[in-house]
C-alpha cells in the first residue's frame, strides 16, 4: 500500500469517527459543546489527508488505477456521512441530500461501466470542483452546528443555517453539472467503441 493510499485509508477510518462523535451526546444524553473541537479536528484532518494523498501520489509517482477510484470513494464516504449528520440535525433538507446520493451512485455506475471497457475513470475537474463545494458546504454546516451546540444560536443560528443551506444548494447544482460531465465522457467512450 502506497503512502497516498494510506492517507486515503485514514480518511475512510475517520468517516465513522465523525459520525460517532457527532451523535455521542444524543446517545448518552450528555452536553454537546465538548464535541465541537473533536468534530472540527476530524473534519479538517480528513480534508488535509484528501489534499496530501493526491500530492503524495503525484510527487512519489504512485498514481494507480486503484488510487484513482479509492480517493473519490473515500471523499464520498466522508461527505455523505457529514451531510447525513446535518440532515438529521435539520441543517440540510433531505431532498437535496437525496440528490447528492443519486449523483454519487450515478458516478459510481458510470465508473463501473467504464471499467468494463478497461478505462479507469478518475476524478475529473468538475468532480474536484464539486468536492471543494462539498467541503465548503460541510464547513458552513459544521460552523452552524457549532453555534447551535454552544447555545449561542438565538441570533446567529438562523443566519448561519440559511447561509449553509445556500452554499449546500450551490454545491448540489455543481454536483449535477459534474455528473453531466461524467455522462458525456461515458457517452463519448460508447460512441468510439
Amino acid at each position: 500500500m502506497t503512502l497516498a493510499n494510506k492517507l486515503t485509508f485514514l480518511r475512510v477510518i475517520l468517516t465513522p469517527v465523525f459520525f460517532i462523535i457527532y451523535f455521542l451526546p444524543v446517545w448518552f444524553r450528555h452536553g454537546q459543546a465538548w464535541t465541537i473541537p473533536f468534530l472540527w479536528l476530524v473534519f479538517i484532518l480528513s480534508e488535509i489527508t484528501d489534499l496530501f494523498d493526491g500530492l503524495a501520489a503525484r510527487k512519489l509517482n504512485q498514481t494507480s488505477d486503484f488510487g484513482k477510484l479509492f480517493d473519490p470513494f473515500a471523499d464520498t464516504l466522508m461527505q455523505i456521512t457529514c451531510f447525513l449528520c446535518f440532515v438529521i440535525d435539520g441543517i440540510f433538507p433531505a431532498i437535496l441530500f437525496l440528490i447528492v446520493i443519486y449523483r454519487e451512485l450515478g458516478v459510481l455506475f458510470v465508473r463501473n461501466l467504464m471499467l468494463r471497457k478497461g478505462i479507469s475513470l478518475g476524478a475529473r475537474i468538475g468532480g474536484k470542483i464539486k468536492t471543494v463545494a462539498y467541503i465548503i458546504a460541510g464547513g458552513a454546516a459544521l460552523l452552524t452546528v457549532s453555534i447551535q451546540r454552544l447555545e449561542i444560536h438565538d441570533f446567529l443560528f438562523p443566519h448561519f443555517k440559511t447561509g449553509a443551506l445556500v452554499i449546500f444548494i450551490i454545491s448540489v447544482v455543481i454536483s449535477i453539472i459534474s455528473f453531466i460531465d461524467y455522462l458525456i465522457v461515458f457517452l463519448k467512450a460508447e460512441n468510439t467503441a
